[in-house]
């Protein structure tokens, strides 16, 4: 606090040759008792702490651009199942979200019509064979008497014609039957492949039609992306080659399928494959495919080095051995690294945080932020 003191100076009528440098005398010594006090209440300045980390210096990096085109990650393999029958539904031995195996009986129809029509053709294939077996010994009679010329030429003909015509008529009992177990195989709906049961449509009494959905079941071991890209971007594009894709916010590899035109203006529909062993993926994701477009240079940094403050990201910038946090512009995290689009440029150092320190959590601030 400032403190005034009062100098008295008498002035009179007329002022001696010692009135200025007495007016100076007083000024100083008003100066210095201010000056005084006001050092007396102010402390030493100490050193700014600094944040515990790693100094990186920032370099440019050449990065490959990218167009992200929007998809669906949907299964390889998928099925709808339904029968060629038409019946009751007897029984549904899963439920939606169950495992099958291939060729596992998943759904029963009731086909006792099937039954009585397979009772009719064993019939028809036993009356066929002994129509047959009879052609038999009478085509060989007739190709003995023809030998010894007991029969006529047109004997022997009718004889071997007959025997034909059984022959035929066994094949065709033989094929009927064929055709019915075909038939009596709609009636149990097994899985064509290993998956999961995705949609169950029928519940036991229900009426299947031919043709009608009653399971679906999918294999979502691969899943496909499906994305439509402008003809410039999808011209870089080739039958297996990597590309990066995310899907559900997840990094993935996916390989080209393939690149075939969209029947609309100068776009093209590019089918990539990602493997899913693991199930992690869901089937029905939102997918997005990064299809490159060349390379221009940008700055990487650790995902590490950010600080966050609300909706705020910065870095710690250390500059003449001050820390000091900066606001920054970033883009979504790639295999631990960002890129930071603004506020950062080339030669700048920041500071990799320690995993325990506060700065890497963004709940401390450093000295001048």
């Amino acid at each position: 606090m400032m403190r005034f003191v009062h100098v008295p100076l008498r002035i009179g009528r007329r002022l001696s040759s010692r009135a200025p440098m007495q007016l100076a005398a007083a000024a100083s010594a008003v100066t210095l008792l201010a000056c005084g006090e006001t050092s007396h209440e102010t402390p030493a300045s100490a050193a700014p702490p600094q944040v515990a980390g790693t100094p990186l210096v920032v370099r440019d990096t050449t990065l490959t651009r990218s167009f992200d085109a929007p998809g669906v990650a949907e299964p390889v393999q998928q099925a709808t199942l339904s029968t060629k029958l038409m019946g009751t539904v007897l029984s549904v031995r899963v439920h939606a979200g169950d495992h099958v195996t291939p060729g596992q009986e998943l759904l029963t129809l009731d086909a006792r019509d099937l039954a009585a029509k397979s009772a009719q053709v064993s019939a028809a294939i036993a009356d066929a064979e002994a129509q047959r077996d009879a052609a038999a010994t009478h085509a060989a009679r007739f190709r003995a008497l023809y030998a010894d010329s007991a029969a006529t030429r047109a004997q022997f003909d009718a004889a071997e014609t007959g025997l034909a015509r059984a022959e035929a008529g066994v094949r065709a009992a033989r094929a009927g039957a064929a055709e019915l177990d075909a038939v009596r195989s709609y009636a149990a709906v097994r899985a064509p492949f290993a998956g999961q049961v995705t949609m169950r449509m029928v519940d036991p009494g229900a009426f299947a039609a031919p043709g009608a959905p009653l399971l679906t079941v999918q294999d979502a071991s691969r899943l496909r992306i499906t994305v439509t890209a402008p003809g410039d971007v999808a011209a870089a594009i080739t039958a297996r080659q990597s590309l990066r894709a995310r899907i559900d916010g997840r990094e993935v590899t996916a390989v080209v399928e393939g690149v075939v035109p969209a029947g609309a203006g100068n776009l093209f529909t590019i089918n990539a494959l990602v493997a899913n062993r693991d199930g992690a993926l869901r089937a029905g994701s939102a997918a997005v495919l990064a299809l490159p477009m060349g390379a221009r240079s940008g700055v990487m940094i650790p995902a590490a080095a950010l600080v966050h403050e609300g909706d705020l990201t910065g870095v710690v910038v250390r500059r003449g051995g001050r820390d000091d946090r900066r606001w920054v512009r970033v883009s979504e995290e790639q295999g631990g690294r960002v890129e930071v689009t603004s506020g950062l440029a080339a030669g700048d150092t920041i500071i990799v945080p320690d995993a325990a320190s506060g700065a890497a959590r963004g709940r401390t601030t450093p000295s001048g932020v």
